[in-house]
Order: C-alpha cells, then sequence, then structure tokens
C-alpha cells in the first residue's frame, strides 16, 4: 500500500510539473510570437502608407474584444491614435503618400469614418499624394475615398453609391403567433426602442424624426464628396437615385472614380508617383507597423494632467468589458480621477446608444462629483451620445457634438415577455401558487401583469424618464417642460442638438481638450487615457487560463461572422439587461 501510494504522488507530481512546463513553454512561444510581431521595421525614403481599416475601429486603442488567438492583430488601434498616426506622416518626409485599399473596410459609424477622412484630407494638404483602390466600394468605403486625388475600381467592380435607408424588423405577429405577450412600458412618444415589440410598422413619430436625420445626414454627405470630387450636389444625387456606380463605367462616366483597372495597375499609379521603375517594389508600411516604429511622445516630468475617458459602448451594470461601459468600472475610474490632485480636468468622449438606466445613474453621479469638487468635466460626442449616452454627457460643464452626432434620445423603457400562453395553451405547461400577498411570487414571465403591478411597471418608467428629465434640466440650466419638449425619445443631429440647446458647441475631441484646459487655467499638461488597456499578451494569457466555454464560442463567432456579430452582441445584452433601459433601438452601420 506505501509502496502504490509512493507511485501515485509521483505520478501527480510528475502531472503537474509537466503543466507548468507546458505552460511554460507555451508563454515562451507565445511571447516569442508577439515579439517579432511587435518589432518596429525603419521608414525607409519612399515609404507607402498602407491604409485597409479592416478591422472595426475603438475610440481608444485595443478598447475592445480582441480574438486571443489572432496573433496578427494583437493591437487595434483606436479613432484618436490613428489620426494621430496619420498626421505624424504628414510631417514625415520619408513618408511620400498613402495608398487606401478599402476592399475589406469594416462597417464603421458616420463620424468615425468622417475623422478618418478628415485625417486623409489634412494629409494631403501637405502636397502628398493619396490614391485609392477597391474592387468594391461600400458607400462608407467610397465616402473615404472620395478624399483621395485618384480612385481606381476594378473593371467588373461596383460603387455602392444609392442613399442611405433605415430597415428595422418587427416581430409583433410572430409573438402572437408563437403565444408572447410583451408588456411594454415606455416614457415618450418618440422612443421607438420598443416598436418592434408592440407594433407591426414604424409609428408616424418614428418615420418623422428617421427621416429629419437620416435626410441631414444624407446631405451631408453629398456636400463633402461633392468638394473633393467637384460634382455637385444635384448631381450626385441624381447618381445615387439611378444607381449609376452599380455598373463600373457609369461610375467612370460620372465621375465617381478617375480609373478602372485592377489593383497591379493602382501599385504601377504609385511606382509613377515615387519615381520607380516599373520592376522597383513598392515600399510600404501598414499604420500599425508605421505607429509602431514611431511611437508617441509623453513628457511624463509635466505634473498636470488632463484625463481623456473613452466611453464607447453599451452602458452595461457591473464591471462591463472591453468596449462597453460598465458602471463599476467607470465609476471606479472617475471617483480615482477625482481624488488625484494632479488631474485638472475630465474630459468624456462619448461614444455610445445608451444602456442601463441604473448605470447611467451611477456613471452621471460620480462626474457630478467631480465638478462639486472643482474639477472641470467637459463631453466629446462620437457617432452617438444617445438615451443613457446622452444621460452620462449631461454632467458636464460643457458639450461638444460632431454634426453627425446622433444625441438625444431622451427617454426611457421596460419590457417584461409574458409567456403563459405560450407554456400553457401551446406547450402544455402551466404554472401555480400560493402567496401571502398580491405581489409576492414577483413579476414574472409566467402570469399575466395584475393592474397593481402594470401601474408599478408604469410608474416606475415614469420616475426614471422624469429623473432623466431633471438631470438635463439643472446641467442645461433649462426648465423640465423645455428638456421635455425636445426629449419624448427623439432623436437630433449634433447640428440639430447644438440649436436647440442640448449640447454647447460643434467640434472634435481636440477641441474638447483645448476647453477643458482653459477652463482648469493651465497651459502646460500630458494627456493621460482611461480606461486603463492591458498589454494584450497579458490579456491574451489570462484568457487562454480563465476562458469558459460561452467566451470560446463568442470569440468563434467573432471570427467567423463578423459582420454579424455586433447585432449578436446586441441580442446578448438585451438579454441580459436588468431594469429600464436608456438606449438607441437600432445598430447603425455606414455601408
Amino acid at each position: 500500500m506505501t509502496q502504490f501510494l509512493k507511485f501515485l504522488l509521483a505520478s501527480c507530481l510528475g502531472v503537474i510539473i509537466a503543466v507548468f512546463v507546458l505552460f511554460g513553454i507555451g508563454s515562451l512561444v507565445i511571447a516569442g510570437i508577439a515579439q517579432r510581431s511587435d518589432e518596429p521595421k525603419d521608414v525607409k525614403p519612399n515609404t507607402v502608407l498602407h491604409l485597409s481599416f479592416d478591422q472595426p475601429i475603438p475610440e481608444r486603442t485595443n478598447n475592445l474584444q480582441i480574438n486571443p488567438f489572432d496573433f496578427e492583430r494583437r493591437k487595434i488601434l483606436g479613432l484618436q491614435e490613428i489620426r494621430e498616426t496619420i498626421t505624424q506622416a504628414k510631417t514625415d518626409d520619408n513618408v511620400k503618400g498613402i495608398f487606401l485599399d478599402v476592399d475589406m473596410l469594416a462597417s464603421s459609424g458616420i463620424v468615425s469614418t468622417t475623422n478618418l477622412r478628415e485625417a486623409i484630407l489634412d494629409f494631403r494638404e501637405s502636397g502628398k499624394f493619396v490614391v485609392a483602390y477597391a474592387k468594391y466600394y461600400t458607400q462608407g468605403a467610397y465616402y473615404l475615398a472620395s478624399a483621395a486625388d485618384k480612385i481606381y475600381v476594378n473593371p467588373l467592380g461596383i460603387v455602392d453609391f444609392r442613399g442611405f435607408a433605415v430597415q428595422i424588423p418587427f416581430f409583433k405577429e410572430m409573438l402572437d403567433k408563437i403565444g408572447i405577450d410583451m408588456q411594454i412600458f415606455y416614457a415618450g412618444q418618440f422612443k421607438s426602442a420598443t416598436e418592434p415589440y408592440r407594433l407591426n410598422e414604424m409609428s408616424d413619430q418614428n418615420k418623422f424624426q428617421t427621416r429629419e436625420y437620416l435626410g441631414t445626414i444624407y446631405r451631408d454627405f453629398l456636400s463633402d464628396i461633392s468638394k473633393t470630387r467637384d460634382i455637385s450636389v444635384d448631381a450626385l444625387d441624381e447618381i445615387a437615385n439611378n444607381y449609376t456606380g452599380g455598373m463600373p463605367e457609369g461610375a467612370l462616366e460620372a465621375g465617381l472614380v478617375d480609373a478602372l483597372g485592377h489593383r497591379n495597375e493602382a501599385m504601377d499609379e504609385l511606382r509613377q508617383r515615387l519615381g520607380l521603375d516599373e520592376e522597383e517594389e513598392v515600399s510600404m508600411l501598414s499604420l500599425k507597423e508605421y505607429n509602431r516604429s514611431n511611437p508617441p511622445d509623453k513628457d511624463y516630468s509635466v505634473r498636470d494632467k488632463i484625463a481623456v475617458v473613452y466611453a464607447e459602448g453599451n452602458i452595461l451594470d457591473g464591471k462591463g468589458e472591453n468596449g462597453t461601459i460598465g458602471d463599476e468600472k467607470y465609476t471606479n475610474i472617475i471617483e480615482d480621477l477625482r481624488r488625484d490632485d494632479r488631474v485638472k480636468a475630465i474630459v468624456l468622449r462619448v461614444n455610445s446608444p445608451g444602456g442601463s438606466a441604473m448605470a447611467s445613474e451611477n456613471i452621471w453621479k460620480e462626474l457630478s462629483l467631480a465638478r462639486q469638487e472643482g474639477i472641470p468635466v467637459v463631453v466629446s460626442m462620437g457617432d452617438y451620445a444617445a438615451s443613457g449616452g446622452y444621460y452620462i454627457a449631461s454632467a458636464s460643464d460643457s458639450i461638444f457634438a460632431e454634426p453627425k452626432t446622433l444625441t438625444g434620445s431622451i427617454g426611457v423603457f421596460s419590457i417584461i415577455p409574458n409567456a403563459r400562453e405560450l407554456l400553457d395553451d401551446k406547450i402544455g405547461i402551466s404554472f401555480d401558487s400560493v402567496k401571502t400577498t398580491d405581489v409576492a411570487a414577483g413579476i414574472t414571465p409566467f402570469f399575466d401583469l395584475t393592474p397593481k403591478e402594470e401601474r408599478f411597471l408604469q410608474q416606475r418608467t415614469d420616475m426614471m424618464y422624469e429623473t432623466f428629465l431633471q438631470r438635463v434640466a439643472e446641467n442645461r440650466n433649462m426648465s423640465r417642460n423645455s428638456v421635455h419638449e425636445i426629449a419624448q425619445g427623439r432623436v437630433w443631429t449634433g447640428l440639430k442638438a447644438e440649436e436647440i440647446g442640448l449640447v454647447d458647441r460643434i467640434g472634435n475631441l481636440e477641441d474638447a481638450i483645448e476647453t477643458a484646459a482653459g477652463m482648469a487655467g493651465i497651459e502646460t499638461f500630458r494627456l493621460s487615457e482611461y480606461p486603463q488597456v492591458k498589454d494584450p499578451l497579458q490579456e491574451l494569457l489570462e484568457n487562454v487560463m480563465g476562458m469558459e466555454e460561452s467566451m470560446v464560442a463568442e470569440q468563434l463567432l467573432q471570427k467567423e461572422t463578423p459582420e454579424w456579430y455586433p447585432y449578436l452582441k446586441f441580442i446578448k445584452e438585451l438579454r441580459d439587461a436588468k431594469g429600464a433601459q436608456a438606449r438607441l433601438p437600432f445598430v447603425v452601420n455606414f455601408d
């Protein structure tokens, strides 16, 4: 028996040692791969910056879910760092131009795409060239490519230039057929998030507001392209209406593109502009490679800081994950900042369609405390700052929006599914109960709501809405009634929001930082960015060691169906939502 125990313990010890050795070797292999991929490359004379934007672009570098098994994409540059990198290339004598290769352009918001386009136009102002090529231009890709001084499309390609549309699926009839009644409580006649569950088509109010903001963004879209392609807005509208870009020859004749050609012909164009021979190789660096070779300089000796807090994604209860705004994580960040005497101002960059009303309130409170302690808070809005996104933005001294930002949507809703008919009549499962009070069983999907419960839920929703109105009113120096008049869940563009007093100025993140510095009375400062994003290698190892089956499945979905993943994630977040919601009812892709 003693001998058996010895062998057993020795075997167990051997297994443990083997696991540690294998893990150590695996870590070294992973670290070696990471180190090789991170080695900076020389920026040679006559270099061309190769821009593809084939991954979703976060506001803050790596502030999104990154597939831990994708060693090639361990660093996803954020929008602001991309703009800084292109600006740096503008003044680099070794960089002669940009090759905009947008065949696989990832879907992005209109404001984010506009920011990228403006950075490319600014690059061109230095006299350097920008050449664009694609086999197939989505509208977002073409909008970006219209900043180039020469645009190629494949001889069999398409310029998918056709105008904007919103398409919303409605589920009410299907839910009625299977026996599920969505019991809905909302505040705000324009709060359309619940319409797919209570109507079979868009309400008149929703059609009106959608037509308003979609039309405004479309006119700006045409105006921007008109200036760089020298085609009138009316002519562009006619081109879109006739779908002229659907045929490559039509796109060429209409002036949407400059040449039909394959990729090698676009490369010949680059050689010609660089003065290279026909067989010479074009020296190209990706945006990430150039960024790695030219890391931004920071003077850490400067004591005063302006904290830039990136609030991007849906607002959730709890800690949340990268690319979401978990109230637990963000309240901790803001609390730490307001207790740091080196932080002289906070700039909140909001790119969020909203989410949990409770989480929004908690973040609002921390920002309000920062202001009470004398720290200026300035907001810069991105693609969205709507519903809960506007809720947290309202806790500021000043709000900047970009012209095409979607904001407002000041409203609240709650949805309680009732599956009694499905379970009882169609499946044969019934529930019964014994209660000490009328409400002891709580609100469940197994029983019809009583009048008392319906009254409670509507009162709760109305209370949330009133709180929302009061928060906005006291911070925007408006009356409750004047806020209610422009609220009602209605969505506004940044330009219109400035007119009605929901934002103070039209401007970008740099404008917000400049204003924050002025309010703080400082001229010399350094920027400190939040949330802190872990080193990708460290996060990879943590994910591999602690990954659950659901996380593996989610990573596979993200890798195999990137175009559908945002919708799947949206449904998952709705499933996990708690309490009243203050969020936009849709996902907008600019393509």
